[in-house]
């Protein structure tokens, strides 16, 4: 059984003032394309669908004409699940019509799925409330899947049931999962777990996260979960939230993000991203590979010295998004942020680094009674280091002028 998995699609989302949907488009159909190649048997999507509750029209659209693709009308199971930045109900609404096609929308901790059947073979065989077990086209034993989609610590708690806020989330969870394993999971089938959580190795390092994650890299303010609470059963666990592919360690079955499927923010500058294709098969462990995603602009982190090096590298790399890091020991002068912007359409920001010398950096006396463009230069000079330039110079005398003839009329 082949089964490929990928995360946090953040349909809609935006580069600053940059739409990103032609690129998401580009590079799903890359997904679509390594699937059929890969002639896999299940397509696993762990959360974070959307980048936003509510969805642009262009973004649903572009989601469910890929979800149709790659469920092959019935042939490829889909199952996805909601991350952090997904509506469950919105993920939930279309269930009816997307069992036609063999594809599972999982919102709610509390989902239950409604059995089905296409007319290529795939049968939903069983399901309970975070579970599903599916019967695909040419094999005898099923996929058996625990379904874990993000929600607040509060919907958990009611979901598992629980009131005791002293009692650690990631115990609550464990023992569903272990309960659930025991339950439907024996090496008869195949065994997974699903979810989008931060997941960590007890006492190893934290897996990194994008820095717009980090607000809600734990669920409702709650501790981590631990790779040891994972059931024992599980032969893989296909995980969402974190944008960098990485391996978390310390239990005995791949648990894998498998990475956004492009770059969303500078803290994923230079990364490379993936899909996770893995081979499985009752009572053995899995075999997995990572395949690199080639479409889409790259994020690209630069400092240059000089305008000329800054354009020569923008022009020679043009399918990039730049935050660019201009070195000088002055402000960056108008012309040269034209000549940078000319070069290259895909800078998101300039950042300025002041290098001063070390005479600038010697803090002066500012005599109060002289004139007042004099006192604003050394302002300028003793807060910035630096001489103001002729154009900062030039709005100063207009906002003075401006004032002294306001108080003319006055």
């Amino acid at each position: 059984m082949k089964l490929l998995h990928t995360a946090d699609w953040h349909l809609g989302k935006r580069l600053g003032d940059y739409m990103r949907l032609e690129e998401q488009k580009e590079v799903l159909e890359e997904i679509c394309e390594i699937a059929e190649r890969e002639e896999v048997d299940a397509v696993l999507i762990a959360g974070d669908l959307f980048d936003t509750f509510n969805p642009g029209n262009e973004a649903v659209e572009l989601f469910y004409k890929i979800i149709h693709r790659l469920a092959d009308d019935g042939r490829r199971a889909v199952v996805a699940i909601a991350g952090n930045h997904d509506s469950p109900d919105r993920v939930e609404a279309p269930d009816p019509l997307a069992r036609e096609l063999g594809i599972i929308f999982h919102g709610k901790p509390s989902t239950q799925i409604r059995p089905f059947e296409t007319r290529k073979g795939l049968r939903l065989m069983h399901a309970d409330e975070g579970f599903v077990a599916l019967k695909l086209p040419d094999y005898d034993y099923t996929l058996r899947l625990l379904l874990t989609p993000y929600a607040n610590e509060v919907i958990l708690r009611q979901y598992l049931g629980t009131d005791d806020k002293e009692e650690a989330l990631r115990n609550i969870l464990r023992k569903s999962w272990q309960e659930m394993a025991d339950r439907y999971c024996d090496d008869k089938g195949v065994n997974l777990l699903m979810a989008h959580l931060y997941f960590m190795q007890r006492g190893g390092e934290a897996p990194q996260e994008p820095e717009d994650e980090k607000p809600i890299l734990h669920m409702g303010g709650a501790q981590a979960i631990f790779t040891e609470d994972i059931p024992q059963q599980m032969q893989y666990v296909a995980l969402g939230h974190l944008h960098r592919y990485q391996h978390v360690g310390g239990t005995s079955c791949p648990v894998i993000y498998s990475s956004s499927p492009l770059g969303y923010s500078f803290s994923e500058a230079h990364q490379q991203k993936y899909v996770v294709l893995i081979e499985a098969e009752p009572g053995q462990p899995v075999a997995t590979q990572k395949v690199s995603l080639q479409k889409g602009r790259k994020l690209v982190r630069k400092t240059f010295k000089s305008k000329e090096e800054a354009v020569s590298w923008l022009r020679e790399n043009p399918d990039t998004f730049v935050e660019l890091t201009f070195v000088s020991d002055t402000y960056i002068e108008s012309e040269t942020k034209k000549a940078l912007y000319d070069a290259h359409d895909g800078i998101v920001s300039i950042i300025p680094e002041l290098h001063l010398q070390e005479e600038q950096k010697i803090k002066t006396k500012v005599n109060l009674q002289q004139d007042i463009r004099l006192l604003f230069k050394d302002f300028f000079v003793h807060k910035k280091g630096q001489q103001p330039s002729d154009e900062l110079m030039d709005l100063f005398n207009e906002i003075l002028e401006t004032d002294e003839d306001e108080d003319e009329r006055g």
